[in-house]
């Protein structure tokens, strides 16, 4: 404890170590650089849900040890993501290991109700990307990509050039 008062010692931990939990992770992010919360992969997403959780868990701590723990899981898991990062660019094996393919669900006005079921993305959700991204027919649309991040993309316009899907497949029936 910090103080004798359980009020005051409960404010002072609070603030002294939320604030070094949140300096420490604006140094792990500077070394390891500004891709860390990207969301580019569904790694990335896990690995920016969990660093949330584990400073959480680092302010709540009551001793140096419980508060040493989650900081180190920051910088392993963020270390983790570097190097998984780093040879998906390198190796094009690993990669195919550790990412899902975007899925292709409308191409050119129709949609694939296939691809909808085997991804489990509903239609009526379909729709409200569709709204969301200022679609007025579905003529506009080109393609919408269920991206292996989960965000769905709507590419509408006059055309399309083909390099944009790559690596995008329709689900198979």
């Amino acid at each position: 404890m910090f103080f004798d008062s359980v009020p005051l010692d409960i404010i002072a931990r609070a603030l002294l170590l939320s604030g070094l939990a949140l300096v420490w992770v604006v140094f792990v992010v500077r070394v390891i650089g500004l891709r860390t919360f990207s969301k580019m992969t569904a790694f990335d997403f896990v690995a920016t849900v969990a660093t949330g959780s584990l400073l959480a868990g680092a302010c709540q701590a009551t001793t140096w040890p419980e508060f040493a723990q989650p900081t180190l899981a920051i910088f392993a898991l963020l270390g983790a993501q570097f190097v998984i990062a780093r040879l998906r660019q390198v190796s094009d094996q690993f990669e195919d290991v550790v990412q899902n393919e975007p899925v292709i669900l409308m191409r050119d006005g129709q949609i694939f109700d296939e691809a909808l079921r085997q991804t489990r993305v509903a239609r009526t959700d379909l729709l409200a990307k569709l709204r969301e991204a200022n679609v007025m027919k579905f003529s506009e649309v080109r393609a919408v990509v269920l991206e292996t991040t989960g965000d769905i993309s709507v590419l509408h316009g006059e055309d399309l050039d083909e390099r944009i899907l790559e690596g995008a497949s329709a689900a198979s029936g």
